[in-house]
């Protein structure tokens, strides 16, 4: 799977914040705009998957998100198209040789 970059948030819910401005809830997945599915193949149409073009991926994160109040799951698949990592740090080499 190929790191996808820009990508924007479909979810199964919304909510509206006390601005009114429209946030996702529920289960979140990441989108492509003009593109008709998910980062992990989810048929938008079939899932029933609501767009919200204006809501950034990392905005959507329970760690840091600024959107994700109504968040209750993060797709691991998408999370995984997008660059996430299971916890785990990047390896790197901590005494090379010379």
């Amino acid at each position: 799977m190929r790191k996808v970059s820009g990508a924007s948030v479909a979810a199964s819910g919304q909510w509206t914040e006390p601005d009114g401005v429209r946030a996702p809830a529920g289960s979140v997945h990441a989108w492509v705009p003009g593109t008709n599915q998910t980062v992990c193949g989810l048929a938008l149409s079939r899932e029933a998957l609501l767009r919200f073009p204006h809501v950034p991926w990392a905005e959507v994160q329970p760690a840091t998100g600024i959107h994700a109040d109504e968040v209750s799951d993060v797709c691991p698949r998408c999370a995984a198209g997008m660059g996430a990592r299971r916890g785990e740090r990047r390896w790197s080499r901590t005494n090379p040789r010379p």
